[in-house]
């Protein structure tokens, strides 16, 4: 029978004869655990119901380009913790990081050298990098698809009507050597959206919502791991407290000032410009 010293075993006897056994593990312990912190802190009823009515609201407040349990996962560290759990660096291997609530639209796709700038505001830059596997061979191939916040700190999903869709988003297809390259401008540090029960449980908690300047990079390709990681812009506000966890010192690197007329031209782009290299370790299926 159910008791208070005895409610966690209780309740997880019911899940006994769940015939998934994955599936008996994890409810197992998520009772276990669950049971152990309404323990720990003594959770009245009024406190419970607030967090029903919280978690009520956030399902309330994710549509088809937000989803606001991501965003909340995010700055409890979930997110990240799961991401690094099932991603662990290995063999020199790139880190990774949170997808973010803001893949929710499809890159299109770009030749390599498109600036996936639809706007023109913002320092301009030219972003190269090149794909190997951990023996430094390149995936020729490789899909790689980026999405980036403007220089205001917005993103395309955030601004409908304001500008073009798909701003700031491409997927572009490397080279016979792994190699890759695109124009954009420089980004910048954001908030997450805090007009929803996400940004009222910072607010509630005094933590700041921002995140540090950075472009999103997620790269596929057969026969390897999908790598999803950020390129962050160093000297970035917020890079020692980013709102969702998601830096690694790694994947910080320079954007350094250019004043060259002919490179600018080369590639299409005003003078002076800001220019970044960013190389991607990936591992092959079953390996490095």
């Amino acid at each position: 029978m159910f008791d208070e010293e005895h409610s966690a075993e209780v309740v997880a006897a019911s899940f006994a004869g769940t015939p998934d056994p994955r599936l008996r593990e994890v409810l197992t312990a998520l009772v276990r655990h669950a049971h152990a912190f309404v323990k720990d802190v003594g959770l009245t009823g009024e406190e419970w119901a607030a967090g029903i009515k919280f978690l009520t609201a956030t399902g309330q407040q994710c549509d088809d380009v937000r989803q606001e349990f991501i965003l909340l996962s995010d700055v409890l560290g979930v997110s990240m913790l799961v991401e690094t759990i099932n991603n662990r660096a290995v063999g020199g291997s790139t880190e990774s990081t949170v997808e973010g609530p803001f893949h929710q639209v499809a890159s299109p796709a770009r030749a390599l050298g498109d600036t996936i700038d639809l706007v023109g505001d913002g320092e301009p830059c030219l972003v190269t990098g090149r794909v190997v596997d951990s023996a430094l061979e390149p995936v020729p191939g490789a899909a790689v698809d980026v999405w980036q916040a403007d220089a205001e700190g917005f993103y395309d999903v955030q601004r409908p009507g304001a500008v073009p869709s798909r701003n700031l988003r491409g997927l572009f297809t490397a080279d016979a050597e792994g190699r890759f390259w695109f124009r954009s401008v420089v980004p910048r540090f954001y908030p997450i959206p805090t007009d929803g029960p996400v940004g009222a449980l910072l607010g509630a908690a005094g933590r700041h919502p921002y995140r540090a300047a950075h472009i999103h990079i997620q790269v596929s390709a057969p026969g390897v791991r999908t790598l999803t990681t950020h390129l962050f812009v160093d000297g970035s506000p917020y890079l020692d407290s980013d709102a969702v966890f998601g830096v690694k010192d790694s994947l910080v690197r320079a954007f350094a000032a250019v004043d060259d007329p002919g490179r600018a031209e080369r590639y299409g782009l005003p003078n002076p410009f800001r220019e970044v290299d960013f190389q991607i370790v990936v591992r092959r299926d079953g390996g490095g």
